[in-house]
């Protein structure tokens, strides 16, 4: 394999940016809102369970709902072994609906953003490392591009903060409203059949459907350890011969290090 990549994507949360704060605080109001607990103050180590079973949740409307499992007693094993059927099961046992619950997450993020986006943008930080290497690959003849379910407009903010030049970074956010998977083909059809695709990304599942498309397998995909993936999928990355799994230390380190 060649050990620089004429194209480096990268996801955004999970891998250059950690935004569990902002997930917990957002997910707590909104569950505060759905089912009005007597205590508006979250309970001693509700926060760092979320932290530890945010991997599970692939859409934003399961956040409140994970809070509701927690403090209705669901362990943290259980959770993690079988997420969708409890997420499922309380959806119908509770008469749910899917579409209100992340209206009511998206309507809290907004109203906090609306009202005070700098205390919003404070909830997010960078992994270590992660700047001074992306400042590093942008100065390189490598292409840097982001691809992220985030909206693009705070990913800059973001990014500008930390100093960031932005000139020749490619950046698609939420609001290009395409799968990562068809964004990466795009960026092949530009860049030509000579040059060579990296994308790192810590969604174990989101890796899994790329690699299922023939006309991305010479994409090399990496799973950032450090992200918001599980032990179980690390070691199924770590067997799959189309992913190769990637520690916060080599991400920060040069390609070569990476393989």
């Amino acid at each position: 394999m060649i050990a620089t990549p004429t194209v480096l994507a990268l996801d955004f949360d999970g891998v250059l940016c950690d935004g569990l704060r902002e997930y917990f605080k957002t997910a707590w109001q909104a569950y505060c809102n759905l089912w009005q607990p007597t205590s508006l103050v979250p309970p001693d180590g509700l926060a760092a369970s979320f932290y530890r079973l945010r991997p599970v949740v692939e859409t934003g409307w399961e956040m409140p709902l994970l809070l509701h499992a927690l403090l209705q007693g669901v362990s943290e094993a259980a959770v993690l072994h079988d997420w969708v059927a409890i997420a499922q099961r309380l959806v119908i046992t509770e008469q749910l609906d899917p579409a209100m619950l992340i209206a009511e997450v998206d309507g809290t993020r907004d109203q906090w953003i609306a009202s005070d986006v700098n205390s919003w943008l404070a909830e997010h930080r960078f992994y270590p490392g992660v700047c001074d290497r992306l400042k590093a690959t942008l100065d390189s003849d490598t292409q840097v591009a982001i691809i992220s379910t985030k909206e693009g407009r705070f990913i800059q903010q973001l990014l500008e903060q930390q100093g960031i030049d932005l000139t020749d970074l490619q950046l698609f956010g939420k609001e290009v409203k395409r799968p990562k998977s068809e964004i990466l083909l795009e960026l092949m059809q530009v860049f030509g059949n000579d040059a060579t695709f990296w994308f790192v990304e810590d969604r174990f599942k989101t890796l899994q459907s790329i690699a299922k498309k023939p006309e991305l397998d010479t994409v090399q995909l990496f799973l950032a350890n450090w992200g918001y993936n599980t032990s179980r999928e690390r070691e199924q990355a770590a067997n799959d011969s189309r992913i190769r799994l990637i520690s916060l230390d080599q991400f920060t380190l040069d390609f070569a290090r990476w393989l």
